[in-house]
């Protein structure tokens, strides 16, 4: 079995012969709770207390289930979850307003194009210019709004941070196909929403080379970023349908992971502290797994990740590239060495941790023997 990002190609030797069949896997985005019934499917098939037809129909059932929180819930977590993160970024009211009104609006056409493959590919320009110009007009008007941290907020679930990491790691070890796939994926839907924020501004006659030029950070004392991450959190729980009894771990990771990689950013700088926040991140969502039977990794250590991820640099780079090539080339170079730095924690964290339980294991066993 070979597994690529969308497909698995299967080779099956019966002894007169041997045959090939490729299956396509489904393009649509999983929710944290589909994912973390997926895993008990996976353990239930590796124990054998399912039938392979069994564990088919499951599966397909898995794959149609409704969120959690219905259309509502979805929509009202997409809301919570930007007005979280503007309190992270930037914790004006004018920002917050505006991560409301805009978050509930993205919300709305994400529910409506559930469903709908074919206008998932133009969803993101569609979104990124509608946000572009409601953020454009109300600076018109004389709105105290920073153009970059409210546009970015609502965006946050379409920038492809996830995918262009997933790619540095798999190029790591060595898979350059899908590795490389993925990195030309989402440097693709990188330039779509840039393309769509750029459109938006020219749609309200917006000319400035600079128009996502990010505002001068204000400062922000810890007990607000502890609340901005309080709320992204409880957002992320509703519109991601996050399973039960999971909300207090998605938190404690996401506080670890962000508390991380601010002390390192101080000491080396904001390019490798993504590297410490997923070093945290990582055998802490394995650790709840494994030894506190809680929810699968995946699904503590995404919230995190989302987070920790720059890629409001990365967009904020190619955006500045339509304009500014050689401000928006510097610019992605260091969104390259941020994503080596994220990809790289991630590797040493499942390794340190694998490592870790290796000689735990080792360590009980000796024990036994003494005994």
């Amino acid at each position: 079995m070979v597994a690529f990002p969308t497909a698995v190609l299967v080779a099956l030797d019966d002894g007169a012969g041997e045959r090939v069949t490729l299956a396509e896997g489904p393009t649509q985005t999983l929710r944290l709770d589909q994912i973390a019934d997926i895993y008990a499917l996976g353990d239930a098939a590796q124990d054998g207390v399912v039938t392979p037809r069994e564990g088919l129909e499951r599966l397909a059932a898995i794959l149609r289930q409704p969120p959690r929180f219905g259309r509502f819930g979805s929509v009202l977590g997409h809301t919570v979850q930007t007005m979280g993160l503007a309190l992270v970024l930037m914790p004006t009211p004018t920002n917050l307003a505006a991560a409301a009104v805009l978050g509930a609006v993205v919300g709305v056409l994400k529910v409506l194009n559930t469903g709908r493959a074919v206008l998932a590919v133009p969803l993101p320009v569609v979104v990124a210019t509608l946000v572009s110009a409601l953020v454009l007009l109300a600076e018109k008007q004389g709105l105290a709004v920073a153009p970059l941290y409210a546009a970015v907020p609502p965006l946050v679930t379409f920038l492809p941070g996830v995918m262009l990491t997933l790619g540095m790691k798999e190029l790591a070890y060595g898979d350059m196909v899908s590795g490389s796939s993925r990195l030309i994926t989402g440097f693709v839907q990188l330039v779509l929403l840039a393309f769509g924020l750029t459109f938006g501004a020219l749609l309200v006659g917006e000319q400035r080379v600079d128009l996502l030029e990010a505002a001068a950070p204000i400062t922000r004392a810890p007990w607000l970023i502890v609340v901005g991450v309080l709320v992204f959190g409880c957002g992320i729980y509703l519109h991601s349908s996050a399973p039960k009894r999971s909300f207090w771990w998605l938190l404690f990771v996401m506080l670890a992971a962000l508390a991380a990689q601010r002390l390192s950013a101080g000491v080396f700088g904001n390019l490798m502290s993504g590297f410490f926040g997923t070093l945290v991140a990582t055998p802490l969502a394995y650790l709840i797994q494994e030894r506190f039977k809680g929810p699968p990794a995946t699904v503590t250590f995404l919230p995190a990740f989302w987070l920790l991820v720059p890629g409001s640099l990365g967009l904020q780079s190619v955006t500045r590239m339509l304009g500014d090539r050689a401000a928006g080339l510097e610019g992605l170079v260091g969104v390259v060495f941020a994503m080596a730095s994220i990809a790289l924690g991630t590797l040493v964290g499942v390794s340190g941790y694998k490592w870790m339980a290796e000689r735990t294991r080792s360590l009980r066993h000796r024990i036994a023997r003494m005994r």
